[in-house]
């Protein structure tokens, strides 16, 4: 049994993240803090994510403001969505004003690390020091995750020496979801299983050393 990165970080963005910062969000808004209660709108997706992807997120919009901007639509009169550039600069403002949030933040990263382990008691030192952290927070919400880590600790580190992912898997089954959500369904099973062959399919590259067959052929 293995238990993969990408199963133990969902279940710490969906289980601690996201309920940490909605905890958050209510107790400024009880405390009057209307301005810090409305920072953390919209924050999710950067709490969720890693500063590498923040940077490369940050990095495509100043390309995308960089190059002309098209026409707006002619037909249905829509302005183009003005690409942000300031996740990372939100992410660390967040960091700062709130110590839960700093603290995932550290957990974030020595989960990553644990997961680069390729020796089962590096890799239990390293989710030893997130159980000890998930405690020092007496928070409810890093409670669960520190009973989650210690209850499946074998099967995480397991990882170590047996390095497997189900992203592959996890990949097909997002492709078949986007699939049956833009039919709306299908009822005809034979032909919903053609689209997903179909989104499956990848473009086929001929070798350019091979000879070129003449187009009149």
């Amino acid at each position: 049994m293995v238990f993969d990165f990408f199963h133990l970080k969902k279940n710490l963005n969906d289980k601690v993240v996201s309920e940490v910062r909605k905890d958050e969000q209510r107790r400024l808004l009880d405390e009057g803090d209307k301005e810090g209660a409305r920072a953390l709108k919209g924050s999710r997706y950067i709490l969720f994510s890693s500063r590498k992807s923040l940077e490369r997120k940050d990095e495509e919009a100043r390309k995308a403001k960089a190059e002309p901007k098209e026409k707006a639509d002619n037909l249905f009169k829509k302005p183009q969505t003005e690409l942000r550039d300031d996740h990372l600069e939100r992410y660390e403002r967040l960091l700062a004003e709130n110590k839960l949030f700093f603290t995932l933040d550290i957990i974030k990263e020595l989960l990553t690390q644990a997961y680069q382990a390729t020796d089962e008691d590096s890799m239990r030192k390293a989710i030893d020091e997130i159980i000890e952290l998930c405690e020092a927070t007496g928070n409810k919400h890093f409670l669960w995750f520190k009973r989650l880590l210690e209850k499946h600790m074998f099967g995480i580190i397991t990882h170590a020496t047996h390095n497997i992912s189900s992203g592959k898997i996890e990949g097909h089954n997002h492709v078949i979801k986007n699939v049956r959500r833009q039919g709306y369904g299908y009822p005809d099973d034979e032909y919903f299983f053609l689209k997903l062959f179909d989104a499956s399919r990848r473009t086929y590259e001929r070798n350019s050393s091979a000879p070129k067959i003449p187009q009149d052929l």
